[in-house]
This record gives structure tokens, sequence and C-alpha cells, in this order.
């Protein structure tokens, strides 16, 4: 049995993966901020998970997962460019990384596609990546 569910794993890769890049800090303020849900309080750049799908993808015999996962990036008001730039950093980092998983063995992660978009009532801007992955269950 995993110590972590797929997703989890895959989200807490992406998250050490991610916090150990100093160009990516940067663009966010000094260090990583990408959370569940934003401390209160919290000041763009700053990226929280966003909706996560996982579906069984098992075939001949290994147990695999597909997932479909977002980061959502906020940026700084009045620039929509503060979020595109920590989010483009995070697609070069993570397109195809060799991420490790807790329980679980990561097959492929793809960047599906980055968007922006501007909140209509607020004006907030935020940058959408959209992740593609594939995991297997460790054997053991």
């Amino acid at each position: 049995m995993s110590s972590a569910t797929p997703l989890l794993a895959l989200r807490g890769a992406i998250l050490a993966h991610l916090a150990a890049d100093a160009a990516l800090a940067g663009l966010m303020g000094g260090t990583v901020r990408l959370y569940d849900e934003p401390p209160r309080g919290s000041l763009p750049v700053h990226a929280v998970f966003g909706d996560a799908e996982l579906r069984d993808d098992s075939v001949d015999g290994a147990r695999r997962h597909a997932h479909a996962l977002s980061l959502i990036v906020f940026a700084k008001p009045g620039s929509a460019r503060s979020a595109l730039d920590a989010a483009e950093r995070m697609a070069d980092l993570l397109a195809e990384a060799p991420l490790a998983l807790a329980g679980h063995v990561l097959v492929t992660l793809r960047v599906e596609a980055v968007r922006v978009a501007r909140d209509e009532r607020s004006g907030e801007a935020r940058a959408t990546l959209t992740l593609q992955a594939v995991t297997e269950v460790l054997a053991g």
C-alpha cells in the first residue's frame, strides 16, 4: 500500500520541486508561495493548487492513474505579467520534470496550457497552469 494517494504524492513532489528554484522564488517575492489555500492576508504573487481530477489508468497489471490538475497564480494588482512570469517559470520547471513521488513513480508529466484571465468582478489577474500526468503505484 502506498503512503500517499497518487494526487497528494504528485502535489507534494510539485511543491518540493518548485520550492527549490531561486528564480521562481524571486518572482514570488522571495519565497515560492504555493498553497492549498493562501494564508489570510497573503499578498500576490502567490499560487494555489486548483481543480484536479484523478482517473484510473491501469494497464497490463500496473496500477496507474491519470491526473489533470491546475496551479493558479495570482498577480500583483495592475500587473497580469507578474502572474504570467511566475506561471511560465513553473511551466519551464515542470515540463517533463523528474519528480520523486512518495509511494509512486511519475510516468509522464506535461504542461497542457498556460492561460491568463482577469476576474470581471475584482479586476484581479490570474494565470492558470494546466498539467497532465500519469503515475504508477510503486510495487512492493
